[in-house]
């Protein structure tokens, strides 16, 4: 009898890695043999990350369920929709879905330490060291996961981060500059995303600071690192006039970091008994905060489809992991495309597109059932 050092090897201990990790390991009752590769964060440290994250309505309810949500969390009520310098606006409102939130924003670190706090009550090995490897020979061999000089038999192997899909490639010539601003006039439960020529501009509700909002400023890498230059007083005068007057004066709470913009993605997710979600699978243009929702969609559908073979890990694993790439095929499709969209229509400066875009958005706005479409993507995505 073959013997294998794990029945299932996650690759990459980000938000989508932990979540499977602590779901796989919870779901199973401690049956499955667990590894959770963890590279040496020498570029990236988690505890240091200042981002925060968009959880729609369903990534919440994943999160709460297998007791994985962080402390503080700030809840979206509305969303509104504009374009600047054009008329036209979408306001989307969790009233039409009769739920308490469209989602909430939460701190990149909180969540990370509340998944690696999880992982340490459950029955996962957590491995650190150099990015590790998979791959098998064919169907009938063990997947090989390579970390460093050390190797091991697994019969399944989930890459979540680290191998980058090369499938499907853009560049957008765009920077997003991420901080955090304190808000003159706060509106609590709101978020904002405000499209213009030089890309979208997200204010969102911040969950650790009083009356602060988080922004994620899409432009041109020139203006980016302009913007960052920029002495606090110069640059909290600026984002108030790009954003405009809802919030009053917003001035900057903490340091500006820059992030460069592109999509890339994968058409096959599954190769034998290997796997690909979350980032390693798709990285999307942050445009409507679609990155780790799509991702954590990616976990909740592996996990329904796994469950059949966890009650018998001997059997072939192919059938499990097709299914799942086929249940997956339609939502990472949709959300590729339309974060993909988004930022590119209405950044053409053509002005009968502008003018086309912002009829678009007072249609939404006066009809409910031409904005229900976008609206449940952006609560839920698609879901099988």
């Amino acid at each position: 009898m073959e013997e294998f050092d794990f029945d299932i090897a996650v690759l990459g201990a980000g938000p989508a890695g932990c979540a499977l990790a602590c779901t796989l390991a919870s779901i199973s009752r401690g049956s499955l043999r667990i590894a959770l590769f963890q590279g040496n964060m020498v570029n990236h440290d988690p505890g240091k990350d200042t981002r925060v994250l968009a959880l729609n309505h369903g990534s919440q309810v994943f999160l709460e369920k297998h007791q994985l949500w962080p402390a503080h969390s700030a809840n979206i009520e509305t969303v509104h929709v504009s374009q600047k310098n054009r008329l036209g606006r979408t306001l989307i409102n969790s009233t039409d879905f009769n739920v308490p939130r469209l989602g909430s924003v939460v701190a990149y670190t909180e969540l990370y330490r509340t998944l690696q706090a999880k992982l340490q009550q459950l029955p996962v090995t957590l491995l650190s060291g150099a990015l590790a490897s998979a791959v098998q020979e064919n169907t009938n061999s063990p997947v090989i996961v390579t970390q460093g000089e050390n190797s091991y038999r697994c019969r399944i192997a989930i890459q979540c981060d680290g191998k980058k899909a090369k499938d499907i490639h853009r560049e957008y010539n765009q920077h997003a500059l991420i901080t955090a601003a304190h808000a003159q006039f706060p509106k609590k439960g709101w978020a904002w995303e405000r499209f213009t020529r030089e890309g979208p501009l997200a204010v969102l509700p911040h969950p650790l600071y009083k009356d602060a909002q988080s922004i994620v400023w899409c432009t041109s890498p020139e203006k980016a690192r302009e913007l960052a230059e920029l002495d606090d007083a110069a640059f909290s005068k600026t984002l108030t006039e790009h954003f405009g007057s809802r919030l009053g004066v917003l001035t900057v709470l903490e340091k500006r970091s820059i992030f460069p913009l592109h999509l890339s993605a994968s058409k096959n997710t599954v190769n034998g008994h290997i796997a690909t979600i979350g980032n390693a699978a798709q990285t999307l243009h942050p445009v409507a905060g679609q990155g780790l929702n799509l991702g954590l969609r990616d976990v909740a559908t592996l996990v329904h489809c796994l469950k059949p073979w966890i009650t018998n890990t001997t059997q072939d694993a192919t059938p499990f992991l097709n299914k799942f790439a086929n249940d997956r095929k339609f939502d990472r499709m949709l959300t590729c495309e339309l974060t993909d969209f988004m930022p590119r229509i209405f950044t053409t400066g053509n002005p009968l597109v502008e003018h086309a875009c912002g009829l678009a958005l007072l249609g939404m706005d006066l009809f409910k059932p031409l904005r229900q479409p976008l609206a449940r993507h952006l609560l839920q995505g698609f879901r099988n």
